[in-house]
């Protein structure tokens, strides 16, 4: 039985290697994760060698340790596939990642089949194996170690979209690799022959359904994370325990991949989560997340290392031919992946073009690392599987491991610059320069100001400002003399910086919670959109993208099919009252980015470019304004209490920073300070948004309509059982030209318009259309279309005659408009039958 001591203190003293392999690897200018290979195979060699020298009686059981490591292949799996997986998900930026989503999904699904493929069609004729074991051999090293990748490219400055592209391959490509793995190891098992649609369709099921199910787990968790209340400690370890719990619920019970589900989790989490968790409590999460994944990616990686002496203990010279065929495979793999399939991606427009630059980059650094190891262990662990099929995977693998550790993982950081990915675009150099020029004004100010304040000489404040002046004279002369930008550049470049801004902002209130998590989301949303309009498309792309934001988004569509096809009403009233809260804080940011405060720090831009910011600022605020004002006018109570509720946050936050002021000063105990803190706590959780109500009660509607007025109780009974209330958005079509007359509709609230091929007859409160084709029978002669929010009374066809019999004033009313009309209106334009 295995000596727990011994096991942990092998655990502690690995962690102790991965601390100090750290700064060793950056003094030796190295990867860590290939100086943690280095040392793995060193430790591993050692140790076996050690077994058999006089030493071994002494040292013969900490030798033995190392050399037969009490972690199986299942360990690697269960115990560290998990956090890293939901690590790399959790930390990852989704909707850039959503841009370049198909070359990712290409380079991690497509080409894993392709690498399999052409490694183990160029194996089978040298192997002596069958093409099944040849093909499992492609799917254990189509596995990309992004670790070391990854570094090297933030040590030489590499462009973000490169990053993504390898980040994002790499984040999918484990989850495809393992299912194939896992199909053709089946295959092998049962002694069939590659069955391709067989396995086509368990590789399909297997990554769909994992997908499926880590979303809905991705889900649950956050629907569980408000419950938290704020607590950073339970959020962390609600996250840590769904990622197990996801993984082995859907590898043990669904039979799906469990690395696909907690990917999918951990995304799920990473898009929608910021709006839920406060960004301090984010930031603890995502720094707790990389904490745990350093550890479990450099043990993996030591661990996975310290096997490679034993898989090579017997290698031939022949084995040295076949891992020679095996790497030039794998190179001709990729380059076929990247040069011959993506640009089909860009001729068909789903992609951006990859220029030859990135494509030689993530050729170069598809380096192999542990999860080929984890892979060749868990073949050689099957003792189902013949001696030399264990043998022939075990060294391959390994030897295109070390090949490209030792030799891509070295040269990587030449690589990137020999094809000039070590330097930042022009633009960013721009935007860099602003943020330092910025920075450094800043700090001179900074300097003079404190020396004021405590009687420092004047020329130590000079000297100390110095350095920060002449960096700012440089830049001013190398912005001018040698970065040749438009004018057209520098302003998507300061509305870049103006959409960060606006993020920034977001990401304040979500912290103080003054806005409700669907607002933020949207908000958070928003602001990304503009800021990625304007990197893409400049004046234009921002300009767009602010539309956007103005738009009814899916889900307030989805709301409204509902509601017109079903009458769902509850869905659409809060999807109103969302948009009633976006429009109203929306406004409010964009108010707090033309105030000085905000348009201070953009004043590093220049006036002509901060002119054309502000410019852009006040075109969206109308918009927006004018978007805010059609609901207000509709639902004037519902504005108030909106607008009280945001008053009263905002009078609670002050009360909560005074009572804080007042503690970090030493006026008040913490005794008080507690108690003061918890009324306002309790204040704070009893407010909330109140729920909206579309306010389509026909009795009130009823009241709102002149045309009813002299109508009396009885009368106007019958006539409420006959109406039925209707609500429109802006911009929707009531009634379509040339469709049969099946109703007339009363306008209780808002405006529309007749459209009429020459002209638009207006429509407002009080008034009716759509009389004229019920009482002529002919088909309706125009489109009638709602201009602002509308609150109707619809009156069908059947109920029409019925209603104009019992109702002799109103009859001789809808007689009288309709004749005017008629008389107004030529026949082919008595569009108000419409």
């Amino acid at each position: 039985m295995l000596d727990i001591v011994l096991i942990l203190a092998l655990f502690a003293a690995l962690l102790v290697v991965v601390a100090i392999s750290q700064p060793v690897a950056a003094r030796l200018g190295l990867a860590p994760v290939v100086l943690l290979a280095m040392i793995g195979v060193a430790i591993g060699a050692a140790s076996t060698v050690l077994l058999h020298t006089p030493l071994s009686p002494r040292f013969g059981e900490i030798a033995r340790l190392f050399a037969d490591l009490p972690v199986g292949s299942e360990t690697f799996i269960y115990v560290f596939l998990p956090p890293l997986v939901f690590e790399a998900a959790i930390t990852s930026d989704v909707r850039r990642m959503l841009e370049d989503a198909a070359p990712i999904l290409m380079l991690a699904i497509v080409a894993t089949l392709v690498t399999s493929a052409v490694v183990g069609l160029a194996l089978w004729p040298l192997a002596g194996v069958p093409l099944v074991v040849c093909l499992l051999l492609g799917a254990v090293v189509a596995t990309t170690d992004p670790a070391a990748v990854i570094a090297v490219f933030r040590d030489v400055g590499a462009p973000a979209r490169l990053s993504r592209l390898v980040e994002g391959e790499a984040l999918l490509n484990d989850a495809a690799a393992i299912v194939l793995f896992v199909v053709l190891l089946g295959m092998i098992l049962h002694g069939q022959m590659p069955d391709i649609l067989g396995g086509t369709v368990e590789f399909v099921v297997s990554i769909l359904g994992g997908a499926v199910f880590g979303a809905l787990a991705g889900r649950i968790l956050l629907q569980l994370i408000p419950w938290a209340r704020d607590n950073r400690l339970s959020e962390a370890t609600l996250t840590l325990a769904f990622a197990y719990l996801t993984f082995i619920v859907a590898e043990r019970f669904f039979h799906v991949s469990g690395v696909v589900a907690v990917l999918a989790a951990g995304l799920m989490v990473s898009a929608f989560g910021r709006a839920r968790i406060t960004p301090d409590n984010w930031s603890f999460l995502t720094n707790l997340w990389s904490q745990i994944a350093f550890w479990a990616h450099s043990l993996v990686f030591l661990l996975a290392s310290m096997l490679v002496p034993r898989f090579l203990v017997d290698v031939e010279w022949r084995d040295l031919l076949l891992v020679a065929v095996l790497i030039v495979s794998a190179f001709v793999a990729r380059l076929a992946e990247l040069f011959l399939l993506l640009p089909v991606l860009s001729a068909l427009r789903l992609t951006q073009p990859i220029s030859t630059s990135f494509k030689l980059a993530i050729t170069w650094g598809g380096l192999r690392g542990a999860l080929t190891l984890v892979l060749a262990l868990a073949v050689t662990e099957n003792r189902l599987l013949p001696e030399e099929v264990q043998r022939f995977v075990a060294v391959l693998a390994t030897g295109l491991v070390l090949f490209t550790l030792l030799v891509n993982g070295t040269t990587l950081r030449q690589v990137m610059r020999f094809v000039g990915l070590d330097r930042l675009s022009v633009v960013d150099q721009v935007l860099r320069d602003r943020v330092l020029a910025l920075s450094y004004a800043e700090m001179g100010e900074t300097i003079e100001a404190t020396a004021r304040e405590y009687g420092l000489s004047p020329i130590a404040a000079k000297s100390a400002v110095a350095p920060y002046e002449a960096w700012i004279s440089s830049a001013s002369r190398r912005d001018a003399a040698k970065i040749e930008l438009t004018d057209r550049d520098r302003f998507a470049v300061a509305l870049v910086a103006l959409g960060n801004q606006e993020r920034n902002m977001v990401l304040d209130i979500l912290a103080r919670r003054a806005a409700s998590p669907a607002t933020v989301q949207a908000l958070l949303r928003n602001a990304e959109a503009l800021v990625e309009g304007a990197r893409s498309g400049g004046r234009v792309g921002y300009k767009r993208s602010a539309e956007a934001a103005l738009a009814f988004p899916s889900s307030f569509r989805f709301a409204h099919f509902l509601y017109r096809h079903f009458g769902i009403l509850r869905f659409l009233a809060d999807r109103l009252g969302d948009r009633f809260e976006m429009l109203l804080v929306t406004r409010l940011l964009i108010q707090q980015l033309t105030g000085p405060n905000a348009a201070r720090s953009r004043a590093i831009f220049g006036e002509r470019m901060m002119g054309l910011m502000n410019t852009m600022l006040q075109a969206r605020l109308e918009r927006t304004t004018a978007a805010l004002d059609a609901l207000r006018r509709q639902y004037p109570e519902y504005a108030a209490a909106l607008e009280t509720l945001f008053l009263r946050q905002s009078a609670l936050r002050r009360e909560m920073g005074h009572y804080q002021a007042l503690f970090e000063e030493g006026l008040i105990a913490s005794e008080v300070y507690e108690d003061l803190k918890n009324s306002v706590t309790v204040a704070r959780s009893a407010e909330s948004r109140p729920r909206f109500d579309l306010g389509l009660d026909t009795s009130r509607l009823i009241q709102r309509l002149d045309l009813f007025a002299g109508l009396d109780e009885r009368q106007l009974e019958r006539v409420k059982k006959l109406l039925r209330p209707r609500f429109t958005v802006p911009n929707e079509v009531i009634v379509h030209k040339g469709e049969r007359g099946d109703a007339v509709f009363f306008i209780a609230s808002g405006a529309a318009e007749v459209v009429l091929p020459h002209r638009r007859i207006p429509l407002g409160s009080g008034d009716i259309f759509g009389e004229l084709a019920l009482l002529s029978g002919r088909k309706r002669q125009a489109d009638v279309v709602a201009l602002t929010y509308c609150r109707l009374l619809v009156l069908r066809k059947t109920d029409f005659d019925r209603f104009m019999r019992d109702n002799r004033d109103v009859r001789i009313a809808i007689s009288r408009i309709a004749q005017a009309r008629q008389a107004m209106n030529p026949p082919d334009e008595a569009a108000v039958a419409s």
